[in-house]
């Protein structure tokens, strides 16, 4: 049952008085043994003050994000279980391993998005794939019979399936090191763009506005509102409806006052240079996709409350991108590469897992990849939920990537395994990696035991990792074109360190207006970074050395309990 803001305030405060009370008398209070030594009693977990703080500003605390409704339909637990519309078998997949069954489950995937969506049944079995799977339409769900039981071994690479994939920013890396699948969730037309413009070599834009961003349409100008609003006014709600998906554009102004509302504001972020940070500047405007609950005249209620500030010198708009896939998702397999050596940094051939690109509200659930390149891919992907995942094998580049502006998405439950050979050298191992202003994405109850808490610049912003256990051996990257690491509000909370490693996890001397409560006790060694911005950066440091004793233990979850009252 969910609790009132009333009751959440009112039980923070007393846990937090307790905790005060147990500080005072923790030297005084003690405990009698049988052989007559007296011993201190154990002292109580630490409740940080921060939690109580937060809960008198749950949408617009200045160091922690909302994350509450972050997820596939809001978080919800159970996600959707289609009805069964077509089984691979009956399309020619072969379940020995025989003969290549992409072509079979491609055709069954394409046909239940020709019935309106629904699941395809992937029964007990080992399936050679000699193609990548697509799923382009929505409502549609692969589901195996559980990761131990249905298996795809791929054969090729993306880079052999569709072609050399270059970066955007030039010089010779392989931008299937941070993009594509293997099993690639995607709308039908977008997908269809996007490799038309790799195989000109165009390299595209990855997200909801096209190739080049320009495939979008006013739906209305809004008017000015605060982060935290639930509702907005607009000039005309003719466009608008309820369960409509809509996103809204910020574009920056000269100032560049955006970008430093994203990095909390005041004398650092003002003294920064943005202008000649030319891959960050591509990466606004900012679009963040919402679906609309309700229009009474102009007032247009959304299903998440706002991330930043509307204001009117970034020309806020809601606008419609191209056509989502919303619903749909991977459930219930193990996708293994071909055990190759991983390839040299940013050289990936493409042996990459499952990728949601342009979806919300998709999913996926009890499926592990082993041998990849990069393991799971959010690219423009938002509301979508990661649940009981898993990356193991060789070792891999990306375990999570997540970037080009997504939002709102859930991973929970996730384990990176520890690799099976050693590294190559000349490789890199990042971890769960953020960038590209994405915001408001969480990392919750995951083991890592390999790989750090991956930000690749290009200042990301109010997202959360809580509830982990990581060996902290991973580096981040990013090139210097793409400015911070963090934006504002970042929140680490509850991260166990087993080797204690600072770099990454303990944020309070290079993140700006964020937390990091109840981590283990860390030193900095190996790569150590150094804040972007000058002065006072407003970060907040709890709970230090107590990991696993502090509560509430999981953010996302606490937040999960509240609701306005």
């Amino acid at each position: 049952m969910a609790l009132s803001r009333r009751q959440l305030v009112g039980g923070a405060a007393a846990a937090v008085t307790a905790a005060a009370t147990t500080a005072t008398t923790a030297t005084t209070a003690t405990a009698t043994t049988a052989t007559g030594f007296t011993a201190p009693a154990p002292p109580r977990p630490p409740y940080p003050s921060l939690w109580a703080e937060y809960l008198d500003a749950p949408y617009t605390h200045p160091q922690i994000p909302y994350v509450g409704s972050a997820g596939a339909h809001g978080g919800a637990a159970r996600l959707p279980r289609p009805p069964v519309v077509a089984n691979a078998l009956s399309y020619g997949a072969d379940p020995d391993g025989a003969a290549d069954s992409a072509p079979a489950v491609n055709r069954a995937l394409a046909a239940a998005g020709e019935r309106g969506g629904g699941t395809v049944l992937l029964p007990p079995g080992t399936y050679r794939i000699d193609d990548y799977l697509r799923i382009g339409d929505s409502g549609v769900v692969l589901r195996g019979a559980g990761s131990g039981r249905t298996t795809l071994v791929a054969g090729r690479s993306l880079t052999e399936l569709i072609g050399p994939y270059g970066s955007r920013y030039g010089g010779d890396k392989s931008a299937w090191s941070w993009a594509g699948g293997l099993i690639w969730l995607s709308p039908r037309a977008r997908h269809a763009s996007l490799l038309a413009a790799i195989r000109e070599r165009a390299w595209p834009f990855e997200g909801w506005t096209g190739n080049r961003r320009d495939e979008w349409t006013t739906l209305t100008t809004v008017r000015p509102a605060r982060r935290g609003d639930r509702t907005v006014t607009v000039d005309d709600p003719a466009g608008l409806r309820r369960g409509r998906l809509v996103l809204l554009r910020l574009a920056d102004d000269a100032g560049h006052t955006l970008l430093e509302h994203m990095a909390g504001g005041g004398p650092g972020p003002e003294a920064y240079t943005w202008d000649d940070k030319t891959k960050l500047t591509s990466y606004v405007p900012y679009e963040w996709p919402v679906r609309i609950t309700r229009v009474e005249g102009r007032r247009v209620h959304l299903e998440r409350p706002l991330p930043l500030d509307v204001r009117p010198e970034w020309d806020p708009r809601l606008v419609s991108g191209v056509t989502p896939l919303t619903g749909s998702g991977v459930v219930g397999l193990t996708l293994e590469a071909p055990p190759l050596p991983q390839a040299p940094h940013l050289l990936d051939r493409g042996y990459n897992g499952v990728t949601f690109q342009c979806a919300y509200d998709c999913w996926a659930e009890d499926v592990v990849v082993r041998h990849v390149d990069n393991g799971f891919g959010l690219v423009a992907a938002s509301a979508c939920t990661l649940r009981r995942t898993r990356v193991e094998g060789r070792g891999s580049h990306h375990p999570y990537f997540c970037r080009e502006g997504a939002h709102d998405n859930l991973v929970e439950d996730f384990r990176v395994a520890a690799r099976t050979v050693p590294a190559p050298s000349g490789t890199q191992l990042h971890g769960i990696n953020v960038e590209g202003l994405s915001s408001h994405n969480v990392w919750s109850r995951g083991v890592m035991e390999m790989g750090t808490f991956d930000t690749h610049r290009g200042m990301p912003f109010a997202n959360v990792r809580t509830e982990i256990t990581v060996e902290n051996n991973g580096r981040h990257g990013g090139d210097a074109s793409a400015g911070p690491l963090y934006g504002a509000r970042f929140a680490h909370w509850n991260v166990t360190v087993t080797n204690g490693r600072a770099g990454l996890v303990k944020l309070d001397t290079v993140a700006p207006y964020s937390a990091t409560v109840g981590i283990s006790e860390v030193r900095e060694f190996d790569q150590t970074d150094v804040p972007d911005f000058p002065g006072e950066l407003h970060a907040r440091l709890e709970a230090y050395g107590a990991p696993g004793a502090v509560r509430p233990r999981n953010l996302y979850e606490a937040q999960r309990r509240f609701r306005r009252s």
